[in-house]
This record gives structure tokens, C-alpha cells and sequence, in this order.
């Protein structure tokens, strides 16, 4: 007889009452693949773009969805060497590629699995794999951010952006980033060296400024539109962009040309080499999740209305959902502006 679970189920595209808590049954485990059951996971703006439609030629519905996972290996299949039942895992399920996080448990390639970092709680590392996996790729691998040079973050309060300024210091760059001015005491205690108000000043010139005219070497856009337009305009010459965010609209790019500059747009990939960077930066009291709100899987689509109108909330940080009840009653949203 087969096991099942609970799962937030995605019924249709569409608003925030798409999800249906249904029960479903749990995956037969492969022989590479592992059994989690799931303590936390959390939401991204990818979770709400496929919620929303976006990508309705990759996700067959009823579909579940949800990208971060921190749980504990139930079953391991025969060919799993790497671990064992009990071990604290966490991990970013396959994109595109089957079932997702919104569950109280998965099914994972072993591949991408990775142990959790001992001192973080499941809600702490869920928020953590595809924010973090994806901040290592595009600093480590497409920018090679280096030692003493300035980046420019984006967003630098919200989900990614907290991540994000905390792996550039580690990395050894200048941080500068943009945040409401309620935010800036916030981000700094993150490591930013500056903050800008990106809506009380242009932040081009503020950059430049701050600069003495140089620029950055890198940018981090995680918010894309104009933008994404506008940031070659702080760069200095060969200078690189690195955008999470994809483009429908056509970029006129001539002030790039005329930097030599180098665009990098990252859809990460999911694989155990970077959890385990992540793992090391943050066991070494590197980087330190920053968690906005916390949701149990019932509130789901709470979750995802948060997410698209936190910024006006005074949310920072991530929004978990605590599958398991480890949070007890931190999750009333509430909390987000507290």
C-alpha cells in the first residue's frame, strides 16, 4: 500500500487560492534518489511566476510546486552511499523537473542533495538553497567577483539581496546597495559599506558619486526592466551584469557596448558542490539567513500575496513555510513588519 502525504497542490494559474491542501501519494524512491520528509520549505518569485501562469508549457497541472527543502532522509534507495536515514539534508528540487517542495515530503536525486549546516534550524536552511545557490553562481561562477572590488546589489533588503551582501563581503568586494531608507540600518548590519535610497536619489549618480566617478565592477540585478537598462550606466570599463531576472522586452544595450561590459542572465542549476560553499560560508558565521515571515502549508497562498507586496509591508528577507510546526506560532504575517 502506498504512502501518502499533504501537499499544496496547484489546481490552475491564477491567484492566490489556485492551491488545494490535498493528499497525495509520496514517490516510489529510485535507486540513486532519497525520501525527505520535509521540515520547511520556502517561496520565491519563481514560485509566483509559475503560479501565476508564466511557464505553463513546463508545469502540467495539478502540479506541485516550490523550489527550497530542509528535511530529514526517511528512505534512502539502493545505490545511495553518500547518506542515511536521519541525516539532516537540504536541497532545491529539480526546476522544471517534476514535483516540488509545497509537500510534507520528496523525492530527490541524491545528487542534489546536501547536509544541512549544523547550525541552522530547517526553517533557517530552507530559505537558504535556491537564494544561495543562486547568489554563489552568479558572484563565484559568472561574475568572479574578486577581492577589493565594488558591486552594486540591487534590492539589497529583500530575499535574495540579504544573501547576496553577505556572500560579496565574505568574497572580500566593496558592497553598495539600494533600500528604502527605513532599510539602510538594516543592510548595513548585513555588511553593506553604502546604502541609497533608490527613491529619494537616482541611484546612477549616487553610485558614481560614491565612486569618484569609477563605478562598479559588478552589478546584481534582481529586478530587471529599466533597471536593468540603466546599470551599465554605474559600471566601470569591462565591467559585468548579472541579472536573475528574464527579459520580454527588447534592452538597448549601447552604453554597455561602449563599457566592454559582459552580461551574465543566471537560471541556476541545482548541485551539491555549491550547497556545500554555502554550507562552509555559513558554518564559518559568514552568512546568516534573514527570515521575514513564517507560514504553515495550509496559508500558502498567504505566502505568495506577502511575497508580491512585501516591499510596501516593510518585509526583509525570506518567507518560509513550516511544514513540520518547528516554528510553532512565529507564522502569524503579522511578523513581517515587526
Amino acid at each position: 500500500m502506498s504512502q501518502t502525504m499533504k501537499a499544496a497542490v496547484l489546481t490552475r494559474f491564477g491567484g492566490m487560492d489556485a492551491f488545494e491542501l490535498r493528499e497525495v501519494s509520496v514517490p516510489p524512491v529510485g535507486p540513486r534518489q532519497v525520501r525527505v520528509r520535509v521540515h520547511a520549505t520556502a517561496v520565491n518569485p519563481l514560485d509566483c511566476q509559475i503560479r501565476r501562469g508564466d511557464y505553463a508549457d513546463h508545469v502540467p497541472l495539478p502540479a506541485i510546486i516550490g523550489h527550497d527543502i530542509s528535511g530529514v532522509i526517511a528512505e534512502v534507495g539502493s545505490d545511495v552511499t553518500e547518506f542515511g536515514i536521519g541525516d539532516a539534508v537540504y536541497y532545491t528540487p529539480k526546476i522544471f523537473g517534476g514535483a516540488g517542495s509545497y509537500a510534507e515530503q520528496h523525492v530527490a536525486d541524491v545528487e542534489l542533495v546536501g547536509r544541512k549546516p549544523r547550525n541552522l534550524s530547517h526553517i533557517e536552511a530552507a530559505s537558504l538553497t535556491l537564494v544561495g545557490g543562486t547568489v554563489w553562481e552568479a558572484f563565484v561562477q559568472r561574475a568572479q567577483l574578486r577581492v577589493g572590488e565594488a558591486v552594486l546589489i540591487h534590492g539589497g533588503a529583500g530575499g535574495v539581496g540579504t544573501i547576496a551582501i553577505q556572500v560579496a563581503k565574505a568574497i572580500g568586494a566593496r558592497v553598495i546597495t539600494t533600500a528604502r531608507a527605513r532599510d539602510h540600518d538594516f543592510v548595513r548590519s548585513l555588511g553593506a559599506d553604502e546604502t541609497l535610497d533608490f527613491t529619494a536619489e537616482d541611484y546612477v549618480k549616487a553610485v558614481l558619486r560614491q565612486t569618484d566617478g569609477d563605478g562598479v565592477n559588478v552589478v546584481f540585478d534582481t529586478i530587471g526592466g529599466d533597471t536593468l537598462a540603466r546599470s551599465p550606466l554605474t559600471l566601470s570599463a569591462y565591467g559585468r551584469v548579472v541579472s536573475l531576472v528574464d527579459i520580454t522586452q527588447p534592452q538597448n544595450l549601447i552604453e554597455a557596448w561602449s563599457k566592454n561590459a559582459a552580461y551574465h542572465f543566471v537560471f541556476t542549476r541545482q548541485n551539491r558542490g555549491k550547497l556545500d560553499a554555502l554550507t562552509n560560508l555559513v558554518e564559518r558565521g559568514l552568512v546568516k539567513p534573514v527570515i521575514g515571515a513564517t507560514f504553515p502549508l495550509a496559508r500558502i497562498g498567504e505566502a505568495h500575496d506577502l511575497l508580491e507586496n512585501g516591499s510596501t509591508r516593510g518585509l526583509r528577507g525570506k518567507i518560509v513555510i513550516d511544514v513540520s510546526g518547528e516554528a510553532g506560532a512565529l507564522y502569524p504575517s503579522q511578523r513581517a513588519a515587526a
